[in-house]
């Protein structure tokens, strides 16, 4: 399934007022369990890093990371990069709205852009399972940060991520170029690059898969089928949502063995 022309839909949406945008945001911070992750991580990292600080949203999207980071620490300069101009003007614009002024926003292609030992983290969300030449920008992740600064990484495993179960299973999202991580391979590839240090653990357990299918895989198929299921969502979540949150929490607290998606650190 093509993922980018639902996200589409529903940024125009609600594009439509900031306050809209925000609470879209909100909603995402509740709704996808990769952010209850990544938020953790990032809030750990801040208690023990005071102080303004340098940071790279690498793939920055639509800006929901930004936005995050830009409202809880308002002292960190946040450059959020990403690939497609479209969806860097549109933060921009965005932005330019609220009274957050610490992010900036630039146009450009991950296995091409570095800036010499600028960054004191780097943040990469649900990108690496898009770029073929994912040593290249972990190279350059390296290149770009400072020494003891910290790369933080959400990406699909190979153990069902994009959920595919087997060689001959296509990925649910169309737009992936690999369908997820080995957690030791990605490691590799990190210390490989030039990281001295690496970890990295499952998220998206028995719990979190059955969120993801609640709270993401069935509404997508269903907006891929009719736009008239904008109009169920609301009722669809009504439902839905309770669960989805206990799951998440339980995804969130429980270390395991196995899992569709990984989060991985690495530190120059």
């Amino acid at each position: 399934m093509e993922y980018d022309p639902i996200k589409k839909r529903l940024g125009n949406f609600f594009n439509k007022a900031p306050w809209l945008r925000i609470l879209f945001y909100k909603l995402l911070d509740l709704l996808l369990l990769r952010t209850w992750h990544i938020c953790r991580e990032l809030k750990s990292w801040a208690k023990k890093h005071q102080g303004g600080k340098i940071v790279l949203d690498a793939g920055s999207g639509f800006g929901q990371y930004t936005y995050f980071m830009a409202s809880h620490w308002k002292s960190w300069n946040i450059t959020a990069i990403d690939v497609k101009e479209e969806q860097v003007q549109d933060c921009r614009n965005f932005f330019e709205k609220t009274k957050l002024n610490n992010p900036s926003f630039l146009t450009g292609d991950l296995t091409e852009y570095k800036k010499k030992n600028r960054y004191d983290l780097i943040l990469c969300v649900d990108v690496m399972e898009h770029i073929l030449e994912d040593f290249t920008v972990f190279e350059n992740f390296h290149h770009s940060m400072k020494d003891g600064g910290m790369l933080l990484i959400s990406t699909p495993s190979n153990q069902g991520g994009s959920d595919v179960h087997d060689h001959d299973h296509e990925s649910f999202i169309d737009e992936h170029v690999r369908d997820g991580y080995n957690i030791n391979e990605i490691q590799e590839k990190l210390k490989k690059a030039g990281f001295s240090n690496t970890e990295a653990k499952f998220s998206y357990g028995s719990p979190g898969k059955i969120s993801w299918r609640l709270s993401m895989k069935y509404p997508i198929l269903m907006l891929g089928v009719s736009k008239a299921f904008f109009l169920l969502l609301p009722f669809y979540y009504l439902i839905t949502f309770p669960f989805s949150l206990v799951l998440n929490y339980l995804d969130l607290t429980i270390k395991h063995k196995s899992g569709t998606g990984l989060i991985v650190k690495a530190w120059k």
